[in-house]
């Protein structure tokens, strides 16, 4: 592939909902530019992006993958995204790159839970959006709730560009509102123009092109004064206004289509184009001086100061450990060295690689704007940047979800435990959602995760690549334990022998935050009794102590600990010392401030047909959910709910059995919240069986 001025780059993502039709969208976008010469199909497992063999037997997208290809003298690097709600980390950390993203709904289901999930990470970024309602031909499909799904449950605002020729089976093509032109799409995806609009649509094009002219000279003059002065849309005025309102989040144009079908990809290639951002149409990158903690900007230019952010780690039983990057400034070449200004060290470039889902094909080099993978880095992670040592600078990390289920895992042969443990760090390494725990009193090696699915693929994984095949124990709910009112402490560790002594004291005040708000340590020192630099070891000490609760063992939780005081020794004073004194303030902090257990509460959506609705909320009650929204969504009703993680283990198989394997569900983290008495005693009976 040729390199491509930066203003015709295009860094996208397919981002939506499980099952909505990212994966074929993307395939079809693959085919009709070229990129591959045969389709493949998610329900085959030969989908070129679904190259896992996990994801093949699944039918579903659980890694992202990265691709390349050109459309009318743009360059297109396209990240398709998992809909799982287990692998939210994959969105999180695509998006945290890329520089716009295509939002794929389903015509039938419209705005889902995980689209609103992928929707407020986009919001995070300032990802600016175009959306593809897909499935136009499938049975239910209701593109105006749909687009209503995203003004009312999205807070976006619509833009309309094409209007559906059919519906269902029907539907055969759209009228493209800004020029006025009616399509039909054939087989292979080309679109034809009709010799005039549908005489039945032609009041709704009108509707649309004065709903269009109303949004775009809201933010336009330019166009304003245009209509005003001869009284019609110029089009190449309203095509920027539209691409200004895109970049600036006031708009999210909307597009129809079926991608199976191979109906309206073009449509969509052509939007991506002229709507999304190039790399040189966002703000310049900021990050923070590693020395001087001072804020710089990079801009992206290639010949400027190297900056490029490592996104993603993935090991390639072949070629080894694979960094993805994207440069934001500057150049990367292959051969040559680097500085990895989170950690510090200098690590030297063996290879670049362009890849194509798992393929891959060297570079030279990647530049300003561009997204590759590196070989040869074996201190650099998700979340680090690289820079030439010169010109250090770090970008803004990545925040990695907490998890919420745990399983005890080993190796099934003792022969394996090395092996186990070295293939672990690989996958901890490339998933940073994972967390390992080993219990020093039990000797249980605990792996906690999103859900049952994300721990089931890890098991996979360690069999299928690593050839280690392990045993997991029954999921075990990731609680969590908080306080519920503030408290003042204090901590000492004087311990006097023959020679040196250990001395540290400290005055702690402990206090609850709002559910989300995770640790918070702060220094207000009232004097000089606690020197500076004795403060890195007391938030040591209070984090280190935070990780065990005091109900259950459980981490602790959105609390602010804030250092006071205290006092030291000249010559017996040490980090140890004050570390040790911060547990044991935090200990007494966490017995006295009435602690309390928290659990993980889903958002969950179940999908049934409406004869069902009476049982499957009797349910729902018995497992303490608390019932929010009731849709229609065609021949069916769609039931959310927020429901404890605790009473939704094999839940898939206990619905199936309810609605006689004719309902569906799908759920995601909301946030941890108290649990009552009755729950916290059933939940230590629990603990103390397990222990025997």
């Amino acid at each position: 592939m040729k390199q491509r001025s930066i203003e015709y780059i295009r860094n996208i993502g397919i981002v939506a909902h499980i099952d909505a039709g990212k994966t074929t969208t993307t395939e079809r976008i693959l085919y009709l530019t070229g990129r591959v010469r045969r389709l493949g199909e998610v329900h085959d497992g030969n989908a070129t992006m679904d190259w896992m063999p996990e994801e093949k037997e699944r039918g579903i997208t659980i890694t992202a993958a990265s691709t390349a290809c050109y459309w009318k003298g743009h360059m297109i690097n396209i990240v398709d995204t998992p809909g799982h709600v287990d692998f939210t980390i994959e969105v999180e950390r695509a998006l945290r790159v890329l520089d716009g993203a295509v939002v794929i709904l389903d015509a039938e289901a419209g705005v889902e839970p995980q689209t609103e999930t992928v929707w407020y990470q986009a919001d995070k970024y300032r990802v600016p959006r175009i959306v593809f309602i897909n499935k136009m031909d499938k049975v239910g499909a209701n593109p105006e709730r749909t687009i209503h799904d995203i003004e009312q449950m999205l807070g976006a605002t619509p833009l309309v560009l094409q209007i559906p020729i059919g519906l269902e089976q029907e539907f055969r093509g759209v009228v493209d509102v800004l020029t006025g032109k009616a399509y039909t799409f054939d087989e292979v995806g080309h679109a034809h123009e009709l010799p005039e609009v549908p005489h039945d649509l032609v009041d709704d094009l009108r509707y649309y092109q004065e709903l269009m002219l109303d949004l775009l000279t809201e933010f336009d003059e330019t166009l304003m004064e245009f209509f005003v002065e001869h009284g019609v849309m110029d089009q190449a005025l309203a095509r920027k206004a539209i691409r200004r309102g895109t970049l600036t989040g006031r708009i999210v144009p909307v597009l129809l289509g079926s991608a199976y079908k191979n109906k309206g990809i073009p449509f969509l290639l052509d939007a991506i184009t002229h709507y999304l951002p190039s790399p040189a149409d966002l703000p310049p990158i900021s990050g923070t001086h590693p020395v001087t903690g001072q804020e710089e900007i990079r801009e992206p230019n290639e010949n400027g100061p190297l900056t490029a952010f490592a996104f993603k780690v993935m090991t390639d039983p072949y070629v080894g450990k694979l960094v993805y990057v994207r440069v934001y400034s500057g150049t990367l070449t292959a051969g040559s060295y680097v500085y990895n200004a989170t950690t510090g060290k200098k690590e030297r470039i063996s290879r670049i690689l362009r890849m194509h889902a798992n393929q891959r094909e060297d570079i030279e080099e990647l530049r300003a704007g561009d997204i590759g993978a590196i070989l040869g880095l074996k201190h650099t992670v998700t979340g680090h940047t690289l820079t030439e040592p010169e010109f250090p600078l770090v970008l803004e990390s990545i925040m990695y979800p907490e998890p919420v289920l745990a399983v005890s895992i080993q190796p099934v042969s003792k022969h394996d435990h090395d092996k186990f443990q070295s293939a672990l760090r690989k996958i901890l390494d490339e998933d940073p959602s994972l967390r390992l725990i080993y219990n020093e009193e039990t000797g249980e090696t605990l792996l906690s995760g999103m859900g049952e699915l994300h721990l089931e693929i890890v098991a996979s994984r360690l069999k299928r690549e690593f050839h280690t095949p392990v045993k997991m124990g029954m999921p075990q709910v990731a609680y969590r334990e908080t306080i519920t009112r503030p408290v003042t402490v204090e901590g000492k560790f004087i311990k006097q022998t023959g020679g040196r002594g250990q001395y540290g004291h400290v005055v702690l005040m402990v206090e609850p935050l709002e559910r989300g708000s995770g640790v918070i340590f702060e220094e207000r020192l009232r004097g000089s009794n606690v020197p500076r630099e004795y403060v890195p070891a007391v938030e040591k000490g209070v984090r280190k102590a935070l990780e065990k609760g005091v109900i259950a063992e459980y981490p602790v939780i959105d609390v602010r600990v804030v250092l006071l005081d205290g006092s030291h020794h000249e010559v017996d004073s040490s980090d140890i010392a004050f570390q040790e004194a911060a547990r044991r303030a935090i200990l007494k902090a966490l017995a006295e401030a009435h602690p309390i257990l928290l659990e993980p509460i889903m958002k969950v959506e179940v999908r049934i047909p409406e004869a069902m609705v009476g049982d499957v909320i009797g349910d729902l009650g018995a497992r303490r959910g608390q019932v929010t929204e009731i849709l229609d969504r065609g021949q069916n009703k769609v039931i959310r709910a927020r429901i404890p993680l605790a009473e939704l283990l094999q839940y898939a198989t206990d619905l199936r059995s309810l609605t006689r394997g004719r309902g569906s569900f799908s759920m995601e983290f909301e946030s941890y919240q108290p649990v009552s008495e009755e729950v916290t005693a059933k939940v230590l009976r629990t603990l103390r069986r397990d222990d025997r």
